[in-house]
């Protein structure tokens, strides 16, 4: 197989694995729920967590980790193109954001990313994770905590050293490239969002507890 065609196939198992909506398939499953018809109707781990449980919840959340982890780690090592990882991470929160099950549509796209930038940029990515389970802990909506924790992402590729933000896996060789892409996947969070930020200055978003 050329190159060439091992790096479409990459980006492509990868774009398949981020649309799989784990917690849609976890209450259709598991207990003949479907999760678009309750809580927010989204199918991210947010809403899971809220119709099916905390413990449903929290292998939505790992799930849809998973989902960017593993396309970055090791379906991106299907090709020697230098920025593959970074292209099977994007296709993996596209993915999410727009299910090839779901005729398109998709979730929020949170939880995925994580998962790709713990990869390419652990440290960042570990600020953003602070930034959103501190936020959580204050107002008590995730939502708030999605958004805060996607503005501290894009803020932290700028402010921290290259080598440093990507260490230790250094997967990427240009800065910017990591930049770019970090901040249009926080404008994506986002205006996915949008409709939340609307609920919280009405004081009408959901908290979780």
């Amino acid at each position: 197989m050329s190159p060439a065609l091992m790096t479409a196939s990459a980006i492509l198992l990868s774009y398949i694995l981020g649309s799989i909506p784990t917690g849609l398939w976890l209450g259709l499953w598991l207990r003949k729920i479907d999760i678009r018809e309750h809580g927010s109707k989204n199918i991210g781990a947010t809403n899971t967590m809220r119709v099916l449980g905390k413990g449903l919840g929290a292998v939505a959340l790992a799930g849809d980790a998973l989902k960017g982890l593993i396309p970055v780690l090791v379906f991106s090592r299907m090709s020697d193109w230098p920025y593959a990882p970074l292209a099977c991470g994007i296709a993996a929160i596209l993915g999410h954001l727009a299910s090839l099950f779901l005729k398109f549509k998709g979730g929020k796209g949170v939880a995925t990313s994580l998962g790709v930038f713990l990869a390419l940029c652990p440290l960042p990515t570990l600020a953003a994770a602070v930034s959103f389970t501190a936020i959580v802990l204050l107002t008590r909506m995730v939502s708030a905590g999605s958004i805060g924790g996607a503005i501290v992402m894009t803020a932290s590729v700028y402010t921290i050293p290259f080598d440093i933000a990507t260490a230790p896996t250094h997967l990427l060789p240009n800065v910017w490239a990591l930049r770019i892409v970090v901040t249009i996947v926080a404008i994506l969070v986002i205006l996915k969002h949008r409709a939340n930020i609307g609920r919280i200055v009405r004081g009408e978003e959901s908290k979780v507890f």
